[in-house]
């Protein structure tokens, strides 16, 4: 099989030059594994650049002069950027060639990662962040779609393995690597850390990636009104789950209007995409029923893997007093497992159905949540060290079988499509985990706090005792006011009231977390026996 990747006609037709072998048994070459291989190390690169830079936003917004107000739109303009990016792939891809769109990407990629490292104002990060999403995010999709179309049935078990990686084992292990990078060598040296896979990524593709004429008529053809409403409607999407809970959800103007927007702007895409004859997407793609609840089983994880990256490390600093880099020590826990556990997937899913690996490995992802639910002062990273083994065996088994299911009988002409689709589900998944999370772990201290604040009763003999013994030890180191001593007492018994309240609720988002995971039990049910080689059962 040749290793160039080309790009199909619109129809779909069966001798279009990207279609799989008919035959599973075919070998696939050399040539073909190391273009996959470099694909897949883009979504690698551009995954782990997402984790590693919010692993160091405290350094950055330092090293930059801006506080934490600001400071999150650092990890906005990306995120914005990359989830507009994502959708445009598959037409960006037909219009400049996949060799022109994917090299081309990948060089901006590497140049505005270094400008990154080198910029000293937040406006000039901010923009370049921006532009940097914009352009990495078509590493994500395009090595969903180079699997899809390089590689036939029996083979594509092993890729999607690999583009696990990049999905599951990259957010695990990115705040590790971003804490280590941070604290020895400073925050630019993350940015600078994208040159490293970037090189032989570039090679890898520049090899295998077949020479193609550009076809700037189907620019001149685009969908454009699903281009701006898509591009309106997720920018909008995005700012309101990333600075909602800061900014007091709809108790915002400004997060008000950009829901509506962002409402109205969506709606008119799903009716634009629904009626053109070319669209940017195939939304109809979620007609078929293992596309469909597949989809949703994937937001489900995105919701729970994103938000468990973005949970674990807060909880562990603000209630454990973790630094950025003990909290990735206790990451690599859930990240490097996985790499021992992806690789054998495959050759599972020819014993066992894809149906049946989905669906354990989300119940055993459940458990490790679940398992986190009774938080004391005393659990820290220890005790999380099997949780996140157990969590790695259960994101391990869930993301290979999932992409089969999802992809079995794919077109070649609506694999961009469907490639775009999963990715962004996940991605939008995510984002909303984060922002469920914020909003849920103030709300639930609040409730918690409510709760035992009335029962601390200060004409109790047990409070008054405690308020004496706190007040005594205050004036034996330095206190020598009575009154100054018992009202520090007083605090500090709010404080601990209020520390155990946050325990009480970082235990409830495990619990949601946990909740959403038998969501996507309940959706990966309704899966259809899937007919792909590699897969248990497949007939």
């Amino acid at each position: 099989m040749d290793g160039a990747l080309t790009t199909p006609a619109r129809s779909g037709s069966p001798s279009s030059p990207s279609s799989p072998p008919t035959s599973d048994a075919e070998a696939v070459s050399l040539k073909t594994w190391i273009t996959v291989f470099g694909a897949v190390l883009g979504a690698f690169m551009a995954v782990l650049n997402i984790q590693v830079t919010n692993a160091s936003l405290p350094d950055i917004q330092g090293g930059i002069g801006t506080g934490l107000e600001n400071g999150g739109w650092i990890s906005t303009a990306y995120l914005i950027g990359e989830i507009i990016t994502i959708p445009l792939t598959g037409w960006l891809s037909e219009v400049f060639s996949v060799r022109r769109y994917m090299i081309g990407n990948t060089i901006l990629f590497l140049i505005f990662s270094a400008a990154c490292g080198l910029t000293e104002t937040f406006p000039q990060m901010v923009a370049l962040r921006a532009v940097q999403g914009f352009t990495g995010g078509i590493l994500i999709p395009m090595a969903f779609t180079c699997i899809i179309r390089l590689l036939p049935l029996s083979r594509r078990p092993m890729g999607l393995a690999m583009f696990a990686l990049s999905a599951t084992f990259a957010p695990a292990i990115g705040p590790t690597i971003g804490g280590f990078i941070t604290d020895s060598y400073g925050w630019r040296y993350i940015f600078f850390l994208n040159l490293v896979p970037g090189i032989p990524m570039l090679a890898a593709l520049a090899y295998g990636l077949k020479r193609e004429p550009m076809q700037l008529r189907k620019f001149a053809e685009g969908d454009f009104l699903g281009v701006s409403t898509m591009a309106i409607g997720l920018a909008c999407l995005q700012t309101v789950l990333e600075d909602g809970n800061k900014d007091d959800w709809f108790g915002s103007v400004l997060i008000t209007r950009l829901s509506i927007i962002a409402a109205i702007a969506l709606s008119a895409f799903i009716i634009v995409e629904l009626r053109v004859a070319r669209p940017l997407i195939n939304l109809r793609l979620f007609r078929r029923r293992n596309f469909a609840f597949a989809g949703i089983a994937n937001v489900m994880l995105g919701f729970v893997l994103y938000g468990s990256v973005y949970l674990l490390p807060i909880y562990l600093a603000e209630s454990q007093g973790y630094d950025a880099e003990q909290a990735g020590n206790v990451m690599a826990w859930v990240g490097l497992p996985q790499l021992l556990i992806l690789p054998l997937i495959p050759r599972v899913m020819k014993h066992i159905d894809a149906r049946l690996l989905v669906i354990i490995g989300f119940a055993i992802f459940a458990v490790s949540s679940f398992i986190n639910m009774n938080l004391d002062a005393n659990y820290s990273g220890p005790q999380m060290i099997w949780p996140n083994i157990i969590r790695a065996f259960g994101q391990a088994m869930v993301m290979t079988p999932l992409s089969v299911i999802a992809t079995a009988g794919i077109e070649p002409a609506n694999a961009s499509s469907a490639s775009s689709l999963f990715n962004m589900m996940r991605n939008l998944g995510g984002a909303f985990g984060i922002a469920v999370l914020q909003t849920f772990i103030t709300r639930r201290e609040q409730f918690h706090s409510a709760v035992m604040t009335p029962a601390v009763s200060m004409l109790a003999p047990a409070t008054t005792q405690r308020i004496s013994m706190m007040a005594q030890f205050f004036e034996a180191h330095g206190l020598s006011d009575k009154q100054a001593a018992g009202r520090e007492a007083i605090i500090a018994i709010g404080r601990s009231i209020r520390a155990q309240a946050y325990l009480m609720a970082y235990g409830d988002a495990f619990a949601l977390l946990g909740t959403a995971l038998v969501v996507a039990i309940i959706a990966s049910l309704f899966l259809a026996r899937a007919k792909a080689a590699g897969a248990g059962g497949a007939h």
